[in-house]
């Protein structure tokens, strides 16, 4: 039999040449270059969709890298207080702010018909769950559709909304080629995960590496080049769905250690063993283990729902996620679980927890900021109403909300006879503001959710973890 050997590409420098002229050829007539020739000089201008705790950071470090920057929003009054420099947000420098919008790097508006005249686009807008755990993102719908009414070449767009792997090729990609766009050749798309962590001093968007993973390898090249120095660290990926798996395996993973270590806290309850002595024990090992702190629940924008939009998607596959749904109903119990201690603290006083004074501390979702997204405290604040316990609060962040009722609920002020007043105080936010020595010298009865008053040793002092269920 005769063998044949298969040809042998040459890889002559002449060669190499000839295909790297065709590359350069390629981008030197392509939207490709005209793009990345504005980026560079700073002469791109640039939109961002949606101004909250996501978008608004990411359009000052834009804005400051020295970018013409428009903020859209629908929200009228948002746009009005931002143009009148009379607007907060937890995590946004109002100097930062007043800088970019004095001179007009900044300048917000609602009218989405500036997209015509943008070179890119961040999509920021809310990704939250229906009343069924099923993912919304009729707020990304909502944004594609104006999109492809202004859409022109040459446009960038990232998608930074946490959402399920895919999203941004079928809501994006699928109705712009409808309409006559290919991605990476017309106009160039991407996937960036926002990773922003309200409250946190230490890293803020400037400083989170920012993954990001285009549809062609010119399109996360592009994305780059907007980013660069406005974030200090870059991590470009394969695709748009690497970028939003990574997204929610990073929250999923958080979810379900939280619920690790809320099932190990009830259980060291019975045992009548402390776990918070126990987790500070585990976590002198130098390698293999990783801290985390049980407590009334979880709550901000990501890990109660990030995990569910995951667990949606791999039902679409007929594939049924055990470790996500039981970490999910495990933290979504733990109300439940901190009012049935209060219920038993109470009992064991001669008192019921209907008609008791109860002044929950901490309505926010973590201390020291003012975000009420999916805080546990809500779910306890409503569910003591319903039982009928004369319910107030206190958070010097978090000053008023709106209750099921559509009553806007205040704090109140904290001293030392508002203490003494009520029969039960409840910490659920761990504010660092708070002085938890003063509070346990002035309160009937603590239920400490937090470990906040974990180097005080009263009688009247009930935490999760430490206590037995009887107590």
């Amino acid at each position: 039999m005769t063998s044949y050997n298969k040809p042998v590409i040459s890889r002559s420098p002449f060669n190499q040449n000839v295909e790297r002229r065709k590359v350069l050829e390629l981008e030197k007539n392509s939207p490709y270059s005209n793009l990345k020739e504005k980026l560079i000089s700073l002469k791109a201008k640039v939109g961002v969709i949606g101004l909250g705790y996501v978008g608004m950071p990411l359009a000052i470090e834009l804005s400051k890298k020295g970018y013409q920057v428009y903020g859209i929003d629908i929200n009228v009054e948002k746009i009005s207080r931002l143009m009148n420099m009379d607007f907060y947000m937890s995590g946004v420098n109002k100097e930062d702010l007043h800088e970019v919008i004095n001179s007009k790097k900044f300048i917000p508006t609602n009218d989405f018909s500036v997209i015509s005249s943008l070179d890119s686009i961040n999509i920021c807008v809310p990704t939250p769950l229906t009343k069924d755990d099923i993912p919304d993102v009729s707020y990304i719908k909502s944004v594609v559709e104006e999109v492809k009414q202004y859409m022109h070449k040459e446009l960038l767009i990232i998608l930074e909304s946490t959402t399920y792997p895919g999203t941004t090729e079928e809501l994006i990609e699928y109705e712009l080629t409808q309409k006559g766009y290919k991605a990476g050749e017309d106009y160039f798309l991407c996937f960036s995960p926002e990773r922003v962590d309200p409250g946190n001093g230490k890293y803020i968007t400037k400083n989170i590496p920012k993954v990001i993973g285009g549809k062609t390898k010119f399109c996360t090249e592009i994305a780059t080049l907007l980013y660069k120095d406005a974030i200090q660290s870059l991590v470009p990926v394969s695709s748009p769905k690497i970028a939003e798996m990574s997204k929610l395996l990073e929250n999923t993973f958080r979810s379900v250690n939280i619920a690790f270590i809320n099932e190990m806290a009830m259980l060291c309850e019975k045992l009548e063993i402390n776990i918070w002595e126990v987790i500070k024990a585990a976590s002198t090992k130098p390698f293999g283990f990783m801290s985390f702190s049980p407590g009334p629940g979880v709550g901000g924008h990501c890990i109660p729902l990030d995990p569910m939009y995951l667990s949606w998607k791999a039902r679409e596959l007929n594939f049924y996620s055990r470790f996500i749904e039981l970490a999910h109903e495990i933290n979504h119990y733990m109300p439940e679980y901190v009012l049935n201690k209060v219920e038993i603290a109470l009992n064991k006083v001669n008192k019921s927890v209907r008609n008791s004074k109860i002044l929950l501390l901490g309505m926010a979702y973590k201390p020291n900021i003012d975000d009420l997204r999916e805080s546990p405290s809500l779910s306890i604040y409503h569910t003591l109403k319903e039982m009928g316990a004369l319910v107030k609060y206190n958070d010097p962040y978090a000053t008023q909300f709106t209750d099921n009722e559509g009553n806007i609920v205040h704090s109140i002020e904290l001293d030392h006879q508002n203490l003494r007043n009520f029969d039960c105080i409840i910490l659920l936010t761990n504010h660092n503001v708070y002085n938890y020595h003063e509070i346990s010298e002035n309160s009937n009865l603590i239920m400490d959710t937090r470990n906040a008053f974990k180097n005080i040793d009263k009688s009247n002092i009930v935490r999760i973890g430490d206590s037995p269920p009887g107590c």
